[in-house]
């Protein structure tokens, strides 16, 4: 039964606390029985699954691309997978996917997308596209595949205040930069070779839509991030080499954040 407190606080107060106590006793007490979602919400909800979903088209889209050696068109597709991983954990946090549709896995789905985006057709692109040593690209491939198959298995790869534990699977970003910068291709296995490394790193990597430390401030320069690689890629190959060191400026400020977080955690 739902208990009001008596109050000798202003009328206002007294109402606020009241509608608040009564509404945790409604989410405490609840039950399938006493609560079904509308059709609304499970249309909400749905369509939220189907927007994770996309991103296995977009995912498709990419290794057709990379197989045709149609590099931009392939950054494109990768560019809409990362649009839609950004929001649809949102999404699906505001609509309660797992309060109206308790019997679908969205997570498992969400994971399964993202070792698609983030891992396989990055893989495959740096086997395919000639910037590792020939006789390496396999292995930088597999190297990739394996490390993150262990990392997407952990209990604690997403930790309970929202970082990633060990280096996070953007190996979408890492080709990137590969591409754009012509590194050396020694340079690129070297890169490689550390990122792997790394997985098994138990540094507190930024969740950036997720973790709150400077997290207004991580989104904003996430954005513009964005925005200058987009520009990038417009002009390319033809670009403003600055801007691609502007773009890495966000690189180190997360990289820096990520540390200073985890060495902040340790010392607590």
């Amino acid at each position: 039964m739902v208990q009001f407190v008596p109050s000798t606080s202003h009328p206002v107060h007294l109402f606020a606390e009241n509608r608040n106590l009564l509404m945790e006793n409604i989410y405490q007490d609840a039950t399938p029985e006493d609560w079904s979602p509308s059709k609304l919400s499970k249309l909400l909800a749905w369509g939220t699954h189907l927007f994770t979903a996309s991103g296995a088209i977009w995912g498709l889209l990419s290794i057709l691309a990379i197989s045709s050696h149609q590099w931009l068109l392939a950054f494109t597709w990768m560019a809409a997978s990362v649009f839609v991983d950004s929001f649809d954990g949102l999404l699906a946090r505001r609509v309660r996917v797992k309060a109206v549709l308790p019997e679908f896995d969205g997570a498992l789905l969400d994971n399964m997308i993202d070792f698609l985006n983030y891992v396989f057709v990055p893989a495959f692109f740096l086997y395919e596209a000639d910037i590792l040593p020939p006789q390496y690209a396999l292995v930088g491939a597999v190297l990739i595949l394996l490390a993150s198959s262990y990392q997407f298995c952990q209990d604690d790869a997403k930790t309970d205040d929202h970082y990633f534990k060990g280096f996070p699977s953007y190996w979408n970003i890492m080709v990137y930069y590969m591409f754009i910068l012509s590194l050396d291709g020694w340079i690129n296995l070297s890169i490689t070779v550390l990122l792997t490394a790394l997985v098994f790193v138990p540094i507190k990597y930024v969740y950036p839509s997720r973790t709150k430390l400077y997290q207004k401030l991580t989104m904003a320069l996430a954005g513009i991030w964005g925005i200058i690689n987009i520009i990038i890629l417009t002009q390319y190959p033809v670009f403003d080499r600055w801007l691609v060191w502007a773009s890495l400026l966000f690189a180190v400020y997360y990289c820096g954040l990520s540390l200073y977080s985890t060495l902040k955690n340790r010392s607590a």
